[in-house]
């Protein structure tokens, strides 16, 4: 079985422009991997765009993309926060956050007019930036014997490993991650070898 291991990020902080009716739409793309870092850019946000009347906002964390958020600052509900996301998952990314910052012309854009401006902003921000593509990764740690070095490090060459760190003292031991896709089959091919110990640490 195929486990979908891989997943978008942006790598760079880039912006969107758009201009509709004298309103103006300014949208910041971050790379985020936790809450703190979210509210760290829109309280900065806040303070430099002190004099705008939306922040509006969605974000994204983690590979499985299990947490989100919408925030439509006071605009009609759906109308800011719902397109913006829709970008995010328009380009299947995780880890971002993007905040279109809105200075009101003096026209009523309509819900049609507001959707296409912070929709259109945002994929600005998406495409003026560069996406990686990132493998969820197992990491183990293995114990072995001097003897048994030459198996271990044949093991890790012909699966293209490179270990992540190792301690060869009385003992050896050495950290490796492999893409989770693989995981299973790599850990059986240690496993097999009775004169050395293999153990899950964590997946990243």
């Amino acid at each position: 079985m195929l486990i979908e291991d891989s997943y978008k990020e942006i790598v760079l902080s880039t912006q969107g422009l758009y201009k509709s009716k004298g309103s103006k739409f300014i949208a910041h793309a971050y790379h985020v991997i936790t809450e703190e870092e979210v509210k760290r850019y829109l309280e900065d946000l806040r303070k430099t765009y002190y004099d705008a009347r939306h922040h509006c906002y969605a974000y994204v964390l983690h590979p499985d993309k299990s947490e989100y958020r919408i925030n439509d600052d006071g605009e009609p509900s759906g109308s800011a926060g719902r397109p913006i996301y829709g970008q995010i998952q328009s380009f299947d990314l995780t880890n971002i956050l993007i905040v279109v910052i809105r200075y009101f012309g003096g026209t009523k854009l309509g819900i049609p007019g507001l959707i296409e401006a912070y929709r259109e902003s945002a994929k600005e921000a998406i495409q003026t930036n560069k996406i990686q593509e990132l493998f969820v990764q197992d990491v183990y740690l293995v114990h072995f014997q001097y003897p048994d070095m030459n198996i271990v490090m044949r093991i890790l060459k012909d699966e293209d490993i490179k270990p992540m760190d190792q301690d060869f003292g009385i003992d050896c031991k050495l950290h490796f991650s492999v893409r989770k896709r693989e995981s299973e089959r790599v850990f059986e091919k240690f496993n097999l070898i009775h004169t050395l110990s293999i153990k899950y640490v964590k997946t990243i």
